[in-house]
């Protein structure tokens, strides 16, 4: 009997199908942060922004398949004009949240989408994105003024009764710390946020990351070998999908995998997929989940 080579890569069944990402902005941002992974920018077409009628069809096909609940990302989202009324058809069906800089979510935005929150019966959040508690931190990464800008957002979304997550990544080692999250929280309470909360991810050595710092080592990959039956359930790829403008993805990681695209719509995804990319070691290594 043969045997498979010893650095044959894991698979990972899809479980459910709990939660579904919409990439509605495309890799198009006002930002071009320094550890983006996709590399998103002003300029970066790689995915276009959806249309209204792409993410309700989606959206049903999702439904009829157990659906949980639904992301929105980019690029920056709220650069996609038709994102209010995608939130309002998703908020129908399921808990929504959108992933976001913060930097265009003046009052006016902030009390539509407030609205939204209260006609639903289902739960509306807004993660806002830092990745430190000054502009001398946050603003070497994410580009001159988007500390205030994005503190601005989130007083807005604190005066429409809106209660946002900061995400933070690990850019900066003390990001991860104790008395970091003390700083972040108290930064947000600062801000008139209640209820604070807050998201620490890792970094993928993807996109600008490996421009920034570098890419993946040799040995930053899972191998079926090191792994006897393990399921690799803990992994968000176990229980979601990612929809872009070409196509139905693992994950909101991998866009910029051609392996990674299982699709043109959610009935073509459903099978397993091979754990080959140094992107999925970091989700395995740190437990990583994009959820809320």
């Amino acid at each position: 009997m043969s045997r498979a080579p010893a650095d044959t890569p894991p698979a990972v069944a899809l479980l459910a199908l709990d939660t579904l990402w919409f990439q509605v902005a495309g890799t198009l941002c006002n930002l071009a942060c320094r550890h983006c992974f996709i590399s998103c920018s002003p300029t970066n077409h790689t995915h276009e922004m959806l249309g209204l009628a792409e993410v309700e069809g989606h959206l049903a096909d999702a439904v009829a398949l157990g659906l949980r609940e639904v992301y929105f990302t980019g690029g920056e989202p709220f650069l996609n004009p038709e994102l209010e009324a995608m939130l309002a058809a998703a908020l129908r069906v399921a808990p929504a949240t959108v992933l976001t800089n913060g930097l265009l979510l003046d009052d006016e935005r902030c009390r539509r989408l407030a609205a939204l929150a209260q006609s639903s019966e289902y739960s509306l959040d807004l993660r806002v994105s830092l990745d430190g508690t000054s502009a001398a931190r946050n603003d070497t990464i994410r580009g001159p003024g988007t500390f205030e800008r994005a503190l601005a957002g989130v007083r807005a979304l604190a005066r429409a009764g809106l209660e946002p997550v900061i995400t933070v990544s690990e850019v900066a080692a003390e990001n991860a710390t104790p008395a970091a999250r003390s700083a972040f929280l108290e930064l947000l309470r600062a801000q008139g946020v209640r209820r604070p909360r807050l998201k620490i991810l890792p970094l993928f050595q993807l996109g600008a990351e490996v421009e920034r710092t570098g890419g993946y080592e040799p040995y930053q990959r899972l191998r079926a070998a090191d792994h006897p039956g393990e399921r690799f359930e803990h992994l968000q790829c176990s229980t979601c999908r990612m929809v872009t403008k070409t196509g139905v993805w693992v994950c909101p990681i991998l866009v910029n995998e051609p392996s990674a695209r299982m699709g043109e719509r959610l009935a073509d995804t459903l099978g397993p997929f091979e754990l080959a990319h140094s992107a999925c070691w970091t989700c395995h290594a740190y437990g990583v989940s994009c959820r809320t």
